[in-house]
């Protein structure tokens, strides 16, 4: 279905995270779409008083006036029916969650588009990013689908390659990809509404599957190479944030550098002084840990820990 000229498609966005927000904004903005509203997931427990958050989408569609919806589940026949209410030509989704049912899928004559912060077939599902930075890719991207009923699996309509040069943190790389799909998704709406942008399915090859973090993902080992460990604390930040494992509890790191081996450091897993830094002895080398976080204190640098440790 082409769109009629000069009419907007109503446009229902889904999303949660804070990689959704320019691409709210983004919408909000474009001659091309009438936001006719925001569904997001509902306030979660957040912080030390555990109390209610909406998500940075909620907060984000009430400061630009938008209907917002937080169903539990799309699965249910309610929250289907009040959205198709609304009667969308178009869904676009970023960063929501959530499982969309087929039903939802089929109910705009646009379809629903989706925007995933990686280069598909590569790092489809929920944690792209920090898996680009953790496997050490020289290039990661925006993709733009079509969904289907699979994790990430839909037919590419457009994407946008973007190279890293091995300094990228998580927080900062989501940002930029962020913006990135803001403008691509505004880029290709016209051609997309005209239907004059067609969507093909994705390389039958490489492709690769992330899931949620967990805490235990973020351990330090020192079994590994330096460089997989100084991947990981740049990948894993904020959450889960990389650690170490010591006697006197959990040491957090949130920055560090690898160096080569240091002769009479010892075995793989020793936190030695290396000079005037602290640095964790790995199986090819040292990590030199520049900032940290011990057990109960607050963050500091790695030289100020160390001077701390009589026992190194």
């Amino acid at each position: 279905m082409t769109q009629r000229p000069g009419r907007p498609a109503r446009t229902v966005f889904l999303g949660s995270g804070d990689f959704a927000v320019p691409i709210l904004d983004a919408l909000a903005g474009s001659p091309a779409v009438m936001l006719v509203a925001v569904v997001t997931t509902p306030p979660r427990p957040a912080g030390r008083d555990a109390a209610l958050r909406p998500t940075p989408v909620a907060l984000r569609a009430e400061a630009l006036g938008l209907p917002v919806l937080t169903p539990e589940r799309l699965r249910d026949p309610a929250a289907q029916a009040t959205i198709a209410a609304v009667a969308p030509d178009l869904v676009v989704l970023a960063d929501y969650g959530r499982i969309v049912p087929q039903a939802l899928l089929d109910l705009p004559p646009h379809g629903a588009l989706n925007l995933h912060p990686s280069l598909l077939p590569r790092h489809r599902g929920a944690t792209p990013v920090p898996a680009a930075i953790a496997s050490g890719d020289a290039q990661t991207g925006v993709s733009l689908m079509r969904m289907d009923a699979g994790v990430d699996t839909g037919p590419l309509v457009a994407h946008v390659r973007v190279p890293l040069d091995g300094s990228e943190r998580a927080p900062e790389l989501e940002h930029r990809l962020a913006l990135t799909a803001a403008a691509l998704l505004i880029d290709a709406l016209p051609a997309w509404l005209a239907g004059d942008l067609p969507a093909v399915a994705q390389a039958a090859d490489g492709a690769t599957l992330t899931r949620p973090l967990r805490r235990e993902d973020a351990r330090l080992d020192p079994a590994r190479a330096a460089a997989e460990l100084e991947r990981q604390v740049r990948a894993y930040q904020p959450w889960p944030g990389a650690w170490i494992e010591q006697p006197a509890g959990r040491l957090i790191v949130s920055a560090a550098h690898a160096v080569p081996t240091v002769t009479g450091s010892g075995d793989p897993g020793r936190i030695v002084a290396l000079g005037e830094d602290l640095a964790l002895v790995t199986a090819d080398g040292t990590l030199v840990l520049d900032i940290v976080q011990p057990a109960g204190k607050r963050p500091m640098t790695g030289r100020d820990h160390r001077r701390g440790r009589r026992d190194l």
